[in-house]
């Protein structure tokens, strides 16, 4: 009898290390997944395994998308954002940038949970709906919207209604460089790169011709504003635009073809 409870016992022994093996050769084969949302600082990589280029959208959302999700933001809201430059004088290009960086091309927590795509807080005398996210301090206030249209609406009255943003609509209608600094310095975003950003999304998916056909403008023919150009900012005279570019009074005259002084807001200068 004791021979036989030996034999039982190293019977169900050996079939537990066995079934102990097996589970931990299976659990080699599955890797766990891991989430799709990046902290670092990345703006372009590649997908290894998928042969895809992702960006990387760092401002509400931190949200890792494919380039190809990209594209659909834009075929989807494209004809939104020039229904608001018409109506409102925002650069469609601007309007579809902040678009795509605030919201990560849809994708972000902050448009799926309140369809608010360009990260606007509540702010005083908001009286609609409410939705808390983390962004530059925990469980902050940002607005809710039923549509993503009404989202894009409100976009376009908060930057009319507020005089700080005024000076943004004395520039030319396709100044998409202008808008993005001017956004950043009139206080839309704390980020020091925002403007960097946005301009980056502009000319990588060609949003400027967007802006184009808004003003009846052949879109094969028009082509991002040159690196060695600046366009004139309200408050900019020629020695201030000499002292930030290290390029002499002189020189900027000359290289525009300029008599005097004079500049006006929107005008596009050479610098080198």
């Amino acid at each position: 009898m004791m021979i036989r409870r030996l034999v039982f016992a190293f019977l169900v022994l050996f079939l537990v290390s066995c079934g102990a093996k097996k589970k931990s050769s299976s659990s080699k084969k599955h890797p766990r997944k891991h989430s799709t949302v990046d902290r670092r600082p990345s703006t372009n990589t590649y997908d290894s395994n998928n042969s895809k280029e992702t960006e990387t959208l760092e401002s509400t959302s931190m949200t890792t998308v494919y380039t190809e999700t990209v594209d659909d933001y834009i075929n989807v809201y494209s004809p939104i954002a020039q229904k608001q430059m018409q109506n409102y004088g925002i650069p469609a290009s601007i309007i579809l940038a902040q678009g795509i960086l605030e919201s990560g091309a849809g994708k972000g927590e902050l448009v799926r949970k309140a369809n608010n795509h360009f990260g606007i807080k509540c702010h005083t005398g908001w009286t609609g709906e409410r939705a808390y996210h983390d962004d530059d301090a925990r469980g902050e206030c940002f607005r809710k919207y039923t549509h993503p249209l009404y989202s894009y609406q409100n976009h376009s009255e908060f930057l009319t209604t507020r005089s700080r943003y005024g000076f943004l609509f004395d520039l030319d209608k396709d100044d998409y460089k202008g808008w993005a600094k001017g956004l950043r310095s009139a206080g839309y975003a704390t980020d020091r790169r925002y403007p960097d950003k946005l301009i980056s999304l502009i000319e990588k998916y060609q949003l400027y011709k967007y802006d184009a056909m808004v003003l009846g403008v052949d879109p094969a023919k028009v082509k991002p504003i040159a690196e060695n150009a600046y366009r004139v900012e309200k408050g900019d005279t020629l020695y201030s635009i000499s002292k930030k570019y290290n390029v002499s009074v002189d020189d900027i005259k000359r290289k525009n073809g300029l008599r005097d002084n004079n500049i006006k807001i929107g005008q596009i200068l050479y610098l080198n």
